[in-house]
């Protein structure tokens, strides 16, 4: 007998020495002999309708077939005995037929599938009839109110299963109208905050809807009178002050439902809470929401009922918490304080799931679930209590692990995991199977698989073995195991290859194998050249009787026959007597005689092969011939008139045909449909397109998203432009189905060195499929046998903290909405945070130094000590100073990365600059991080080619050239001298090139012209021991040039300027002297009387001068 403690150890040791393997979901083919599997129960409440026949599924798979007993209130149930009971062959299915009383059969059912190698069990499945009880009889006194008081008209429904779903009606079938004064409660009563005298009413009748029986049931209706002060009329309802004109007395807020200043509520995860608050006064009161400590999740909440009910869908524990609820109108306010617990039923964190061993070999079952309060684990092996069983050497239960050791053929069994609290339970099947088989492959062979160039592609491998092979793949029998790259493995031995290449193509062969052998299959990989329409027909107008050919050229792959087909506004089209012999169909076109306006449509090439297709349209519109006719036409064509009188049929889960009338083409065929819909959840009041139809179509079947309350409106289309959206149709909304979409660009990065923050692209809303979208997100880390961990979030991130830095993490992730689910994405790795790197590059040195470059060695560091993705050695080298004395250099520091992973690496470090002094050091990068410096090298580059004279000038005179030139920035070395070639130009004629030397301290040289008119072209160079620099060239102007540059040169001489400064001043002073001459000579009025005496003031003649005064 093993004792505790040895049975500890072993485990640990296990543990550590890898021997034990993680259970993962195994499909065991079903010719091997194995314990049973549920496959198909029954829901765990299960509600019947009582006129119906009543089924409980129960359905299992296994070898021997699995044999059936159901257990119902814990006691056997003898199916046998009763006649209207039978079970299905080969199958646990119960059948009642609905003689008798159905009641007689309610309780709690269990299955019992069982077979030689062991027992699975079903859910408890708890059956109940739905009940729909009438309404007791009762007698209804009048309700009598005085006016301006609260009031409640209780409901109390009859207890229905499942409960009734209520609402208030007049005695004409008309629905109570309520507002923000009168409104139903979560309890199906009639809240009034304050009665007025229109609320007197003899006919309130509360009702009650029952799902499964498809019946209402109405409750007797209460009288309401109102006693008032004043008479009532219409006249009322314009008044701004309502109560004031009734004579009603203002109230403060008191609340009605809820009683009281606090309550406290409990909520389960995942469900909606529901809050409600409905107060009295006069005015209404207003209702308002807070979250005490926060805000409330704008994203999960709904409010409701004029703000009087609060409605968080989804709950988690974050939920939880005080929530406030404020009721205020003009006399004062009033607050309720609910206080909230979110419990939960069991969830699984990793649930168990089938193991298959080989002899001797080591194994675990894990169960672990988490819930509010913690759940009880418990184990049953074959549908009993585990501690029931005879005693096992060979495992060991640990709280929620099952430890297998040294398992032996003939130990197989199921195993049952049960997992409770006082909110619900989880139960799991896992059989543990032990198994002695070498590999064997469970697919077809030689597989050929062909696939378009460019696309990604999967080559599939099942396979099964005991002990679980591994599996490798090889391609044209060569190499080591493909994995990485383009290509990517999956537990189950399907080869992903992300974008297939012409070079991807040839024989992949997966080879699995174990301890017992080794067996392998061949799949043949064939990459084509996509199918593409090269040369499309296009929209043609011609005149009745005319001759219209449509051109459909096809490129495809040589080896991949194609068909050729042609479709006629989406129908195949007829070669036969229906065109009267006028169609004729090659290779490349589609020709069609003596056109006439029937012909006229969308003509479709479509060009398909085994595996892929392409297709392309165009439009023939056939004219009459009537030139006249057709020129008033165009001179009068317009707009198309909106279509008209919508209506939907066919109604499906996710389609619903439209139909609509046209409108006016006004002269310009329609030569398509625009359908768009609006939809009032996510985005009312925009319309969005939804797709477009050819314009001879008036019925279309509109594929449709989930749970999306459309409505739709047509605009038609012709050549002069679109027509106004014809009116909306009636709203359809579509049933909710699980997600269809897996969320995409799944990702894991840390922003900080302990964290992994996990993204994806959140669904669209017309993807969501249904209500409460969420995101459960997996997480594991990579390569070690950790359980997978996860959350569900509405949000399109999670991070995950308190991680190691920089370890891989595999991610996966699916949506959810209330209807279900999508299948698990694929598995991508991603990786926490990095830290700086903590080792530096040693031993850094250089070698095989020139002018302007160097190679660079180092020691690399140890990849543990780059503490993240590994990105480069990252040199810094900066120019100290220039070996040529008194030259000022830029010493900015530059770098260069090197991406090595070598064991011995080196880099060539380039464009530097010669004859000059180099210090460098070197780092290791990761994404995000350097590490720390090595050691700084320095070193000089060699002497080189100097650069460019700094200028190069020419002063050209009548019979001379002067040049100039200074030394360049950037000697590169010592110079030694400068090298001057030069030849005559004679329109694109070059003469003989001469050279002449100069030494370094030369920087000018005059040369004699041998003609005025004669241009020379000059190139300049500068010399260093290693040779001649960069070219400077230059030509010398032409001689009416260099005439006008001489007047220039004479224009900005000294004594020129004095003396046209002296000439503009005495120009200046003749100015001003023939100014005052002018003055002098002005007019004079002329008195003839000269003894008339003077006016006191002068008088201004017509022309504008004045008399002069003595």
């Amino acid at each position: 007998m093993w004792t505790q403690g040895r049975w500890a150890a072993l485990a640990v040791l296990s543990i550590i020495l890898l021997l034990s393997k993680e259970a993962a979901p195994i499909e065991v083919p079903l010719d091997l002999k194995q314990p049973p599997t549920i496959v198909k129960q029954s829901l765990k409440d299960y509600i019947v309708d009582p006129r119906d026949n009543i089924i409980i599924e129960c359905e299992a798979k296994g070898n021997p077939v699995p044999t059936f007993q159901w257990r119902r209130n814990g006691k056997f149930f003898n199916v046998g005995k009763d006649p209207r009971v039978t079970m299905r062959t080969r199958s646990g299915t119960l059948e009642f037929r609905s003689s008798g009383k159905p009641e007689d059969y309610e309780g709690e059912y269990q299955c019992f599938a069982s077979n030689d190698f062991g027992t699975a069990i079903s859910n408890k499945i708890l059956l109940r009839v739905s009940k729909s009880p009438l309404w007791p009889k009762e007698v209804l006194e009048p309700v009598t109110v005085r006016e301006g008081v609260p009031l409640i008209l209780t409901c109390n429904p009859p207890p229905g299963l499942p409960p009734p779903e209520t609402f208030w009606m007049d005695s004409s079938i008309m629905p109570i109208p309520q507002d923000k004064r009168v409104s139903m409660g979560l309890n199906g009563d009639l809240f009034f905050s304050n009665v007025l005298a229109k609320d007197g009413n003899p006919d309130y009748s509360c009702n009650a809807r029952f799902e499964f029986t498809h019946t209402i049931q109405q409750k007797n209706p209460y009288t309401l009178k109102v006693q008032t002060k004043e008479p009532y009329n219409d006249t009322f309802l314009n008044s701004t002050d309502l109560y004031g004109v009734r004579n009603v007395a203002e109230t403060q807020p008191t609340f009605m439902s809820p009683k009281g200043l606090s309550s406290s509520k409990i909520v389960l995860r995942g469900e909606q809470l529901l809050l409600e608050c409905i107060a009295a006064g006069v005015p209404t009161p207003s209702i308002h929401w807070f979250k005490r400590g926060g805000d409330l999740p704008a994203k999960k909440v709904k409010l409701e009922n004029f703000n009087k009910t609060l409605r968080i869908l989804n709950v988690s524990e974050e939920d939880s918490g005080g929530y406030i609820c404020m009721a205020s109108n003009k006399i004062g306010s009033i607050r309720h304080s609910v206080e909230v617990q979110v419990k939960a039923a069991p969830y699984w964190l990793d649930k168990p799931t089938n193991l298959v061993l080989a002899p001797d070999e080591n194994g675990r079952l894990v169960c672990r679930a988490s819930g509010n309060p913690k759940p009880t684990i418990q184990w049953l092996l074959n549908g009993e209590p585990i501690e029931s069983s005879l005693p096992n050497p060979n495992q060991q239960v640990l709280g929620d692990t099952i430890m297998f050791h040294s398992v032996q053929i003939g130990s197989s069994a199921v195993y049952q995991c049960n997992a409770s609290n006082e909110h619900g339970y989880l139960l799991a099947n896992a059989f543990v199977s032990i198994l002695d088989m070498a590999p064997r492959m469970l697919g077809p062979k030689n597989q050929v698989i062909k696939v378009i160039e460019n696309n990604r592609t999967f080559l599939d491998c099942p396979f099964f073995g005991s002990p679980f092979p591994l599996l490798r793949w090889f391609k044209n029998g060569l190499g080591s195991g493909l994995d990485g790259g383009q290509y990517k493995l999956y537990p189950n031995g399907t080869l992903e290859i992300n974008q297939a290449r012409p070079e991807d193509q040839g024989t992949y062969t997966c080879v699995a194998s174990n301890i017992l052998g080794k067996m392998e299959n061949q799949v043949r990989l064939e990459v084509k050249e996509p199918t593409r329409i090269v040369r499309a027909p296009e929209h043609v107008t011609e005149p009745r009787g005319s001759t219209v050919r449509f051109d459909c050229r096809v490129k495809r792959d040589s080896t991949l026959p194609v068909t050729v087909t042609w479709l006629k506004d989406d129908k195949p089209l007829s070669f036969s007597w229906t065109f009267g012999g006028r169609l004729r169909k090659d290779e490349e076109s589609l020709t069609i005689q003596n056109v006439n306006p029937e012909d006229g449509g969308t003509y479709t090439c479509t060009a398909k092969t085994e595996i892929d297709e392409d297709s392309a349209s165009a439009r023939l519109t056939v004219i009459e011939d009537d030139i006249s006719s057709a020129s008033n036409r165009s001179a009068s064509a317009g707009r198309p008139d909106p279509p008209q009188d919508l209506e939907l049929s066919d109604p499906s889960a996710r389609s619903v045909r439209l139909t609509w009338v046209p409108g006016n083409e006004n002269n310009s065929p329609v030569t398509h449909f625009l359908v768009q819909f609006e939809e009032d959840k996510w985005e009312p009041g925009k319309w969005q397109n939804l797709s477009m139809y050819d314009g001879t179509l008036n019925s279309v079947n509109l594929q449709l998203s989930p749970f999306v309350n459309y409505q739709f409106r047509v605009i038609a289309i012709n050549a002069v432009g679109q027509s106004q959206p014809s009116h909306p149709s009636a709203r359809y909304q579509t049933s909710g189905a699980p997600p269809d979409v897996i969320p995409g660009g799944l990702q894991g990065w840390g922003n900080k060195k302990n964290n992994m923050e996990i993204t994806w692209q959140a669904l669209q809303n017309t993807e969501r499929n249904g209500p409460n979208l969420r995101y459960v997100v997996f997480w594991r880390r990579k390569d070690t046998e950790e359980e997978w961990i996860n959350i569900t979030t509405t949000r399109a991130k999670h991070v995950i903290h308190n991680t190691d830095t920089y370890v891989p993490y595999e991610i996966k992730i699916q949506a959810i909405n209330d209807f279900g689910h999508t299948p698990e994405s694929n598995v991508v790795i991603g990786y926490t945070g990095e830290d700086k790197p903590s080792a530096a590059p040693t031993e850094l040195r250089v070698s095989k130094i020139n002018s302007t470059k160097v190679n660079v060695h180092w020691v690399p560091v140890d990849p543990s000590t780059v503490n993240g993705e590994f990105k480069e050695y990252k040199l810094y080298y900066w120019r100290e100073a220039s070996l040529i004395k008194g030259l000022k250099v830029n010493k900015t520091k530059l770098h260069k990365g090197f991406f090595t992973t070598a064991e011995h690496p080196s880099g060539i470090l380039t464009e530097l600059f010669p004859y000059s002094k180099y210090k460098i050091y070197m780092v290791v990068a990761n994404r995000e991080h350097e590490g720390p410096q090595s050691n700084t090298v320095e070193f000089y580059t060699k002497e080189g080619e100097p650069g460019a004279p700094k200028y190069f000038r020419i002063q050209r005179h009548t019979d001379v050239v002067h040049l100039k030139w200074d030394k360049p920035l950037e000697p590169n070395g010592i110079l030694i001298g400068y090298t001057l070639q030069y030849h005559t130009v004679n329109g694109t004629q070059a003469g003989v090139r001469k050279v002449q030397s100069f030494p370094p301290n030369v920087t000018e040289y005059v040369m004699n012209l041998p003609h005025r008119l004669t241009r020379f072209k000059f190139y300049l160079a500068a010399r260093t021991q290693v040779g001649a620099g960069e070219l400077y060239a230059v030509e010398s102007p032409h001689f009416a040039n260099e005439a006008y540059k001489e007047q220039e040169d004479i224009a900005t001489q000294g004594w020129f300027i004095g003396l046209m400064c002296a000439v503009a001043l005495l120009v200046l002073i003749l100015l001003i002297v023939c100014f005052i001459k002018r003055s002098r000579g002005g007019k004079y009025p002329v008195r003839e009387k000269k003894d008339l005496p003077l006016d006191p003031v002068d008088h201004k003649d017509q022309d504008g001068s004045f008399d002069y005064q003595s």
